[in-house]
């Protein structure tokens, strides 16, 4: 195994830990040109990557390029052997963490029974759905209560697809597909 410095090994470890194994942000106390040494001499013996920063994001910068853009520091293959890890497994984490994330099983939100939000998806589900007359009416809200929760709880939080359609005789009807 290679000689590390303990910046170097700490620099490496913390990297390994992070999605994508982004080594950024570097241990604290180091900044200046002592950062810039060590990221130098680390980036010359294929240890760490400079690669194009995903500020959306959030990923922390190293450097700007100067054009609104940086770059982030990311430990490469090489890096992680000098510290003892194989590559394989560090991928096999990050594969394992993003499956948790997406798990299919996870319970999704479900309103309580009696409320006036069940009282919206019970209307909105309806097969001649609900005008916003009749959901204002049903609930004492506002419109502009009403379109939050339909947008909001209904929409993002419960995942549920609210549509609007215009009619002759009733005028703007919702209804949940």
């Amino acid at each position: 195994m290679t000689k590390l410095t303990d910046t170097q090994s700490l620099i490496l470890s913390a990297g390994a830990q992070r999605p994508d194994n982004i080594a950024m942000p570097l241990p604290k106390g180091l900044h200046g040109a002592a950062a810039k040494k060590v990221v130098t001499m680390m980036i010359g013996r294929g240890w760490l990557e400079e690669v194009d920063a995903n500020i959306r994001n959030g990923e922390p910068l190293w450097r700007e390029t100067g054009d609104g853009h940086g770059t982030t520091l990311v430990v490469t293959d090489a890096g992680l052997l000098a510290i003892g890890i194989e590559p394989v497994v560090v991928r096999t984490v990050a594969s394992i963490r993003e499956h948790a994330k997406a798990e299919p099983g996870a319970k999704a939100p479900k309103p309580r029974s009696g409320t006036k939000q069940a009282m919206l998806i019970e209307m909105l589900r309806a097969p001649e759905g609900a005008t916003m007359e009749a959901i204002m009416a049903a609930t004492g809200w506002q419109a502009h209560t009403v379109r939050g929760a339909m947008s909001g709880a209904l929409g993002k939080k419960l995942g549920l697809v609210v549509t609007s359609a215009k009619e002759d005789d009733r005028g703007r009807v919702y209804r949940i597909r």
